[in-house]
């Protein structure tokens, strides 16, 4: 069985094995033979072949190939919301990383729903992916595990801060809950007391594990802690208008820690609009480590929860699986904080 390929050159034409193999007065078996390196045609033939080849600018149809070899080469990368900054830039570099393995890949902004998850996944088994990495906790649901196990059971998945106990699923996991937990105590040795946490809507494991870290670290400074966590849209405006409203209900409030780099920017443009000095009068942290946390003025103090490392990660392990190489399926990342002028 031989490998069909096309020629990409100018003009309208295409060029198959059959045309090749015509021109060269060999069969098309042999020059499926030469085209995948494979013995069984001698050198003359082999020399010829080749110079058609090089001519014709001949270059094999993926498709083909995969039909025959059972190999797409395409790995799919699903990210809820393509708006969201850290998560594209995640799948940046898990793009880069297959890139150089010979892999391309197909990304799908899935949208929050389960339902919409779940189509996704569908999507990626009938373009028979060979790989799949996700991008976010928050496809560490039960609809999409059900999923994976009807759609992609026989495929490695890799989920970027998320897991799921599947044979075939790898999670890359970040101590978030440990993070902000150093977020708290890095405020404390500034001489704040008085925090606040806001974070982002839809809550996702992530979030809670955030909230979590927030919850216990302050229950020694706060009889009620959970009085000071507030939820907001994930945008400028919901870290502007939580903050207000912080400001409104805790008028003592000295530290805020935002569960994304992007509300925490929001919240700086509120501190401003009431005049009220960072970190003079307020310390502020953010999560994620992002470009919006070396933007801001004063720059941000943000948890650096390993995104990046995370994402690259998750992509050799999904090829690591493709290639018969055995991994840990569940490692866990440990944040920096990055300490800047905010705090």
């Amino acid at each position: 069985m031989f490998v069909d390929s096309v020629w990409q050159g100018k003009g309208s034409l295409s060029v198959t094995i059959y045309d090749i193999a015509k021109m060269a007065g060999v069969s098309p078996s042999s020059v499926s033979r030469v085209i995948n390196q494979r013995p069984g045609v001698n050198t003359e033939t082999r020399q010829l072949i080749l110079k058609l080849l090089e001519k014709l600018n001949y270059s094999p149809n993926a498709l083909a190939r995969g039909l025959v070899y059972q190999s797409s080469k395409t790995i799919g990368i699903l990210v809820a919301d393509i708006r969201n900054i850290h998560h594209t830039d995640g799948a940046y570099h898990i793009e880069r990383e297959l890139i150089t393995q010979g892999y391309c890949c197909i990304i799908l902004n899935t949208g929050i729903d389960d339902a919409e998850k779940v189509h996704s996944i569908e999507i990626l088994s009938h373009r028979r992916v060979e790989g799949v990495v996700m991008m976010g906790s928050v496809f560490q649901s039960d609809a999409v595990k059900a999923a994976i196990s009807q759609s992609l059971k026989d495929v490695p998945v890799a989920i970027v801060n998320g897991w799921l106990d599947l044979p075939n699923v790898y999670g890359i996991l970040s101590d978030e809950q440990g993070g902000v937990s150093a977020c708290v105590e890095h405020l404390v040795s500034k001489g704040r007391r008085h925090i606040a946490f806001i974070c982002d809507q839809p809550y996702n494991p992530s979030n809670t594990l955030k909230e979590s870290g927030y919850l216990n670290s302050m229950r020694q400074w706060e009889k009620d802690p959970k009085a000071w966590s507030y939820r907001t849209e994930n945008s400028l405006e919901g870290g502007y208008q939580a903050t207000l409203k912080v400001l409104g209900e805790h008028p003592s409030v000295d530290g805020i820690i935002y569960s994304v780099d992007l509300l925490a920017a929001g919240g700086l443009q509120a501190l401003h609009a009431k005049r009220i000095a960072v970190p003079g009068r307020l310390s502020i942290i953010g999560i994620n480590n992002s470009t919006y946390a070396e933007i801001c003025s004063p720059t941000l103090t943000s948890l650096d929860n390993k995104r990046m490392d995370a994402s690259i990660l998750a992509a050799r392990m999904v090829i690591d699986h493709i290639n018969g190489k055995s991994n840990t399926r569940r490692i866990m990342l440990l944040p920096d904080l990055i300490v800047r002028k905010s705090t």
